[in-house]
């Protein structure tokens, strides 16, 4: 028996990369998995229903499960079809893992309009989106009488997290809003059955490739037999226990590279001043330097 039997998956951004390895790895243990990836470029552009589809086949091949869904998830009627369609294919949701994502860096001072939209577009409201229309179906299932017990795994980065990265002023923001709204979820969605965490992954995919300064950490050769740390196949396994039925855990952000799960904190006081009546500019400037 796998740890996901019976258990129904989006997967959002699921053609390549972490996303795929997270469809490969749920569909084995069990899951009937919705393989969402509208199959467009690294910046976002264009559009390839191959990616999603070759996925589908590979797991159906190995005798699993699996459909697939090319919606755009930034777009909200997208989103509400993909979880429609795992409804109507497999009778329910139990499981959304958003992954989708796009890169279009460049420095604030040169930053176009459109190059800060998409990008917030697909990370920060394509994760909302799909998360809206999963709470809706699983608010009117608790609401009706019906056990839930479904999971959201959000990817956020260490980008918006603990290593944010010159040029990716957009990026680094949708992926510190991701793990804001994943806490606040996991608040609100708790009455109804729905666990929610996120991850901050650190592996090779065609976006880490193509970070400056970082492509050619991680195009690094590892020798037949070693253990590959920049795999994204080290990331999926926490996502599917994560996923699991009877996994406790809501409310976390997990930072995951190879060998290693770290469990995050946010924004926490490291330095406080008082004062007994009104602030003075004066008295602030003398008291509240930048410690180095």
């Amino acid at each position: 028996m796998g740890s996901l039997d019976g258990r129904v998956a989006v997967i959002t951004g699921a053609g390549r990369g972490i996303g795929r390895e997270h469809a490969l790895l749920f569909a084995r243990e069990g899951a009937s998995v919705v393989v969402n990836d509208l199959g467009g470029a690294n910046d976002g552009s264009g559009a390839d229903s191959g990616p999603a589809q070759q996925v589908v086949d590979e797991i159906t091949a190995s005798g699993g499960t699996a459909v697939a869904n090319t919606d755009n998830v930034a777009e909200w009627a997208g989103a509400e079809a993909l979880v429609g369609q795992a409804v109507a294919e497999f009778g329910g949701l139990d499981v959304v893992v958003n992954n989708a994502g796009i890169l279009r860096d460049g420095f604030i001072a040169g930053l176009e309009e459109s190059q800060w939209d998409s990008v917030i577009a697909v990370h920060l409201k394509g994760h909302f989106a799909v998360l809206r229309h999963a709470a809706a179906y699983w608010k009117s299932r608790s609401k009706a009488g019906e056990p839930v017990a479904a999971s959201v795994i959000n990817t956020a980065s260490a980008s918006g997290t603990t290593m944010p990265n010159a040029g990716q002023a957009n990026y680094g923001s949708a992926k510190a809003g991701i793990a804001a709204l994943t806490l606040v979820a996991a608040g609100e969605l708790e009455r109804y059955g729905v666990r929610v965490n996120a991850i901050a992954p650190i592996a090779r995919t065609r976006l880490t490739l193509a970070t400056p300064g970082m492509g050619a950490i991680f195009a690094q050769e590892v020798e037949e037999g070693e253990f590959d740390a920049f795999s994204p196949a080290n990331i999926s396994p926490v996502v599917a226990y994560l996923a699991t039925e009877k996994c406790p855990i809501t409310g976390k952000v997990f930072a995951v590279q190879g060998g290693a799960i770290s469990e995050l904190a946010g924004w926490h006081d490291v330095r406080t001043i008082e004062t007994e009546g009104p602030w003075s500019i004066e008295d602030i400037a003398n008291r509240l330097p930048v410690e180095g």
